[in-house]
């Protein structure tokens, strides 16, 4: 193996499959990049929406368990791609939605990160300039919230330019860092906080109880769920022999870790609810507000740390791979001028949505529906793993990168319409189902008497209907290699060879892993 670049070496690898010598990475380096980019004030307010609904704290916290446990485990499958495949899961995706279908997760992705990447600069500027003002009397108007998100961004897209290395470096300090405040906060808060805040509702039989507690862990659950598209930009540096449930349980390991930032944020939000209760108004949430409002003076300064740290952490999570993946979709843009096109965009999305759409609450609701439709598609990845064995050709992932055709991974025109037919009806049953009060409403939302049932019904629909296209119309033999199919059946369809755009054949370098 050789040895590793420099901190400050540009990174020069795209969504090409990363050769073996070049595969530093642990399992360890993925927990920390997954774990630090969650670690932030973003995943604190989510964590605060179950006091938001009116539940209590222990009722709150059962749900945001829930939530965790179960987006960890949907989530950590998703880790295999990268060792195994060289890429990002994007390109993974190739083998079950067709070289052309794999733009699908790439735009999800994209989507994913410009929303969370504002999330995150919105929500880590605000606790910067309001500690800053409590601290210091720094002014609170829109020139010095406008800096706030200027630097911010202006970092991590700095940090996105050179790669995974300083990124991984960023989330070394970042997690340590970060821990360090959010334990420092449990004992500046310890005095104002009562585990036995009631809410609104006495006991599970209150109306009104289930779709506030299962709403509540459906919103934590997203937290994980948004990580599926990217665990392939950070997990491809892992050498490919490394044990699958090494890599597995680090992803796993990454998002129970987040119960930190969550349990500060549920109980913070107790104390907002029941001291400054004005904060916690459902129609207009100011969470960081009233965090400030709660806090002691001397923790002010670890406020603004840990808006500084957080915001690094998962501003550069989302930026990197959103920058990764616009390179995939149009790959004659190499990584680094991809990652500053979209970052240039999305400083301007943040920007223009903060001062002059005021789009910074209903972004939220828009990572949500975003998320509604990611679920389903990282169903159709793990089960297609599963029915493959884990086997691939990584020569036919890079059909679309390469400007080719034909390979394993053609299917009809570059389209598996098994996996997109499974992924887009999936997808658009879950948004029919989709209950966020006073946001969106999907048409089939009430039917649940107020309970969000879109994630449940989008990854059981969708794991549902993906197997029986698979076993109702077989894929070709050669998509699973030597050892054939599992679960479902297999025809000996024709595969065409991987040809130029202009129809000269092209020798094959690889036969699969």
């Amino acid at each position: 193996m050789s040895e590793s670049p420099a901190l400050t070496e540009v990174e020069s690898y795209g969504v090409e499959r990363i050769p073996d010598a070049d595969r530093s990475a642990t399992p360890f380096d993925l927990f920390r990049v997954a774990f630090g980019g969650a670690n932030t004030f973003a995943t604190c307010v989510l964590g605060a929406f179950p006091i938001l609904f009116g539940l209590s704290f222990w009722q709150g916290l059962a749900a945001t368990l829930l939530g965790v446990v179960g987006g960890s485990l949907i989530l950590a499958p998703l880790a295999v791609f990268g060792p195994r495949n060289g890429t990002n899961n994007a390109v993974s995706s190739s083998a079950h939605l067709g070289v052309h279908g794999r733009i699908v997760g790439s735009f999800l992705s994209l989507l994913t990160a410009i929303a969370f990447f504002s999330i995150s600069v919105w929500s880590s500027g605000d606790a910067l300039v309001g500690g800053a003002h409590r601290l210091m009397g720094v002014p609170q108007n829109d020139g010095v919230f406008a800096l706030a998100y200027g630097v911010f961004a202006l970092l991590v897209l700095t940090v996105c330019v050179y790669g995974f290395r300083f990124m991984l470096f960023v989330n070394k300090i970042a997690v340590v860092a970060a821990s360090t405040l959010f334990v420092l906060g449990f004992f500046a808060f310890a005095g104002d906080f009562d585990p036995g805040y009631q809410g609104v509702f006495p006991s599970a039989s209150t109306t009104g109880f289930w779709p506030a507690f299962i709403g509540s862990a459906l919103i934590v659950l997203s937290n994980p769920v948004s990580f599926g598209a990217f665990l392939g930009d950070w997990a491809r540096y892992i050498p490919a022999d490394t044990p699958r449930r090494k890599v597995v349980t680090a992803a796993f390991a990454s998002q129970i870790a987040t119960i930190l930032p969550f349990f500060f944020g549920l109980a913070t939000a107790s104390i907002i609810a029941a001291k400054a209760a004005p904060y916690m108004d459902p129609s207009a949430p100011n969470y960081v507000g009233g965090l400030l409002a709660i806090s002691p003076g001397w923790y002010f300064l670890p406020v603004c740390l840990l808006a500084l740290i957080g915001g690094m952490s998962t501003g550069t999570t989302s930026l990197y791979g959103t920058g990764l993946d616009f390179s995939s979709v149009f790959p004659r843009f190499s990584r680094v001028r991809a990652t500053l096109f979209v970052g240039v965009l999305s400083i301007g999305f943040i920007f223009l949505g903060r001062f002059a759409a005021n789009l910074s609450q209903s972004i939220s609701t828009f990572a949500t529906l975003i998320i509604t439709c990611t679920a389903p598609w990282m169903v159709i990845m793990v089960l297609g793993f599963v029915t493959r064995r884990g086997w691939y050709d990584p020569d036919s992932l890079q059909v679309f990168n390469r400007r080719q055709r034909g390979g394993r991974y053609w299917f009809h025109h570059g389209w598996n319409w098994r996996g997109m037919g499974a992924w887009l009806t999936s997808a658009v049953l879950a948004l029919l189902f989709v209950n966020l009060p006073g946001q969106y409403v999907g048409p089939l939302g009430d039917l649940a008497d107020g309970a969000d049932l879109s994630l449940p019904v989008g990854l059981a629909t969708a794991a549902l209907l993906y197997l029986a296209l698979l076993w109702l119309f077989p894929e070709p033999r050669e998509v699973y290699g030597p050892e054939g199919p599992r679960l479902v059946r297999a025809s000996d369809a024709p595969v065409p060879p991987i040809t130029t755009e202009a129809g000269a054949p092209v020798p094959a370098v690889a036969e699969g892993v």
